[in-house]
């Protein structure tokens, strides 16, 4: 049996019964400075309940140590793309991410990927669900979660994604091939605004500070704070951040008043729970010097702003592609905090956010419309590699709906 996409015939690898569990076809690859199973969406359960349940069930979770899964423990590593053909006429495949919870039987799929989707496009090439075009073969990207088509420029020889190539991002050792990946105008990704609350800035109360943020929606929404009234430098390491109670608590209630502020829960003591991953939330400060975890010296001339960047209640060991979309934004947006900190460089369209592993460029082009800004383009450079291929394997009894 197959389906048909843009006339070709893909086979459909299925799910098979394997003693007393089921095989599901599984493609493990890295995207970016992410990594998680790739699975077509026409293998899946339809029911989403049970669906949940099988992808619960390949990572691990809920287990501390995702010891009977693939899951890596780590929310960078806890990340699932599901793929298959798209209906809409703009795209080729449609891209649903999915956040696997590492200690609660949660999938979140209120949020985005940027890093997970750099992987969709190599990933639907190999897989016969786009035709391969050399030497460059674009790939239309619904992605579902943000109602936003990316589009993916990725290099192609002999029918295959190419994955050797000269292109460093940091996060991620040696070089790949580079896949350059557009958002377009990806504004109002969540809320439906680019500035959710009508103002690059507002005026907040938390644990009896007052606090300047901005909350920008583009590509993720996020809320900003400036490093210094939170008691920080800006250029602190994950671990300095992870090891301090105090810090990770203030900055999960400036992100669950963010998230009470959006409507995204009803009350802020709701949002670890209800909505850990969106709004983002991070930090800036003007250009600095300082060094990666990689031990490389990053001045402050190679850099527009310095930035850290929280994922699922932890710090960030080097930045989320969608929320560097929104940090870009937001630095290029009049009036917000991120803009405050921001220095201009040669090109004003390249903003370079300094962060733990180094640092990442993106390209933004913001025009004013008359009613505020509108997104024209938002595109970075990424790599991916296709790192195992198979089946996961799934105990039978996690397709059934009462479990």
């Amino acid at each position: 049996m197959g389906f048909k996409q843009g006339g070709l015939e893909v086979k459909r690898k299925g799910r098979q019964m394997y003693g007393d569990q089921e095989r599901i076809r599984c493609v493990f690859m890295r995207g970016g400075t992410s990594r998680g199973a790739f699975l077509l969406e026409n293998d899946l359960p339809r029911d989403p309940l049970i669906r949940d349940q099988v992808i619960l069930a390949i990572y691990g979770s809920p287990d501390p140590r995702q010891i009977n899964g693939i899951g890596g423990r780590d929310s960078l590593t806890s990340k699932v793309a599901i793929v298959g053909p798209s209906s809409r006429p703009d795209a080729d495949v449609d891209y649903t991410f999915g956040q696997v919870r590492v200690n609660e039987p949660v999938i979140d799929y209120t949020g985005a990927c940027g890093n997970m989707a750099a992987g969709i496009g190599p990933f639907a090439i190999d897989e016969g669900l786009v035709r391969a075009v050399e030497p460059v073969t674009q790939v239309r990207i619904y992605h579902t979660n943000i109602d936003t088509v990316i589009t993916a420029q990725v290099p192609v020889r002999d029918g295959r994604a190419v994955v050797m190539g000269d292109c460093a991002i940091d996060g991620v050792p040696g070089t790949g091939a580079r896949i350059m990946l557009d958002f377009g105008d990806c504004s109002g990704s969540v809320t439906g605004k680019l500035l959710p609350t009508g103002h690059p800035r507002d005026q907040v109360q938390v644990d009896g500070l007052s606090l300047t943020v901005s909350l920008v929606d583009a590509a993720n929404p996020a809320i900003f704070v400036r490093a210094r009234d939170v008691g920080l430098k800006g250029t602190e390491t994950p671990a300095q951040i992870n090891n301090n109670r105090e810090i990770l608590d203030i900055l999960e209630k400036i992100r669950s008043l963010a998230a009470e502020m959006l409507g995204f829960v009803a009350d802020r003591r709701d949002a670890t729970r209800l909505s850990p991953a969106i709004p983002k939330i991070a930090f800036v400060s003007p250009p600095q010097d300082y060094t990666s975890t990689d031990g490389r010296a990053i001045s402050r001339h190679q850099v527009n702003l310095v930035s850290r960047i929280m994922s699922m209640q932890t710090a960030h060991s080097a930045y989320a592609v969608t929320g560097g979309i929104c940090t870009a934004v937001a630095a290029r947006l009049p009036g917000t905090v991120v803009n405050d900190v921001f220095i201009s460089g040669e090109l004003e369209s390249l903003v370079s956010l300094g962060h733990p592993a180094g640092f990442i460029t993106f390209d933004i082009s913001l025009e004013p419309d008359g009613k505020g800004y509108q997104l024209k383009r938002a595109a970075i450079q990424r790599t991916a590699r296709r790192i195992m291929d198979g089946f996961a394997y799934v105990p039978k009894d996690r397709f059934l709906a009462s479990v």
